[in-house]
């Protein structure tokens, strides 16, 4: 597994019956998590009083209860700085597993920008689903120019607080609300290409006008699409998955199947994971597919 293990600032304090307590800065969360099924006894203090709690009902949905809990604060990784705050369905507005992801695509932009072949032309990178920007400013911090694509205009201008929290709002990112797959079709006709993709699908949704996105469907014709702007001396790629029946051995197949085939290169997919303080375990959060061209 893969252990985001670099943060300061977030740590998975303990976990016990269907939930985490974690430290986001000076604060201190419990969320509900699907993969927290066992039961425990809930020794840290910090359980009997967060900052925030997620209550989730047994209807759907959920709510939060906040005690001193501002509406919004901020976290650092490394030289990056990220805007937070609590809203609807117990997310924060960052995923710190995907650090350990950041950390590895953002040794390969550098290792490349630092020879020859980037010496009179941009490594450019395109960040799909692209959220609030962690794998966009990592990748801007690294040295690469990047088009980062998100179909909600709320998280795009996200993104761009968190870049200038970080102190990169001159750096080369060009920020688009758009439908991933109708701008990968448009950069397919337009002949452009990346050294570097990112992607994180959501596991179910719909575009700008109704159209239904079931990762289980829709995923493997979309890496499909996405490889064919990958540029000839790519990189990278990289895609994440939250969906249970999208296994490691599942990324990797599809990656080998429509990059590999046609770049060579070599695909290693695994789980990715928070390391637990209390008690040395990893909580398993998702899984990543990764290709290089070596």
């Amino acid at each position: 597994m893969w252990t985001a293990q670099n943060w300061k600032d977030y740590e998975v304090i303990a976990t016990s019956s269907g939930e985490k307590l974690e430290r986001w800065g000076e604060y201190r969360l419990v969320r509900p998590d699907p993969q927290v099924i066992w039961n425990t006894r809930k020794i840290n203090a910090g359980w009997k009083n967060p900052n925030g709690h997620y209550h989730r009902s047994t209807k759907g949905g959920g709510e939060w209860e906040f005690h001193n809990l501002p509406d919004e604060w901020t976290i650092s990784y490394d030289e990056l700085r990220f805007r937070l705050k609590p809203f609807a369905f117990k997310h924060t507005g960052l995923f710190p597993e995907q650090a350990v992801n950041w950390d590895w695509f953002s040794s390969i932009i550098k290792e490349s920008v630092s020879g020859d072949e980037y010496k009179d032309k941009p490594f450019k990178v395109l960040n799909l689903f692209a959220y609030t920007g962690g794998a966009t400013l990592s990748a801007a911090k690294a040295g690469a120019n990047v088009t980062h694509v998100d179909a909600s205009k709320g998280m795009v201008q996200w993104a761009k607080e968190n870049a200038a929290a970080s102190g990169l709002s001159e750096a080369p990112i060009r920020w688009l609300v758009d439908d991933c797959g109708k701008f990968v079709e448009r950069e397919i006709r337009r002949g452009n290409t990346y050294d570097g993709i990112i992607m994180d699908p959501p596991s179910y949704g719909r575009g700008p006008k109704g159209e239904l996105w079931k990762i289980e469907e829709s995923i493997f014709p979309f890496i499909e699409l996405t490889a064919q702007i990958l540029s000839p001396n790519a990189k990278f790629f990289l895609i994440n998955s939250y969906t249970t029946g999208l296994q490691p051995a599942v990324l990797s197949y599809m990656i080998n199947t429509a990059i590999v085939s046609k770049f060579g290169g070599s695909v290693v997919s695994d789980e990715i994971g928070l390391p637990v303080k209390e008690d040395g375990l990893v909580l398993p959060c998702g899984a990543s597919g990764r290709w290089t061209n070596k």
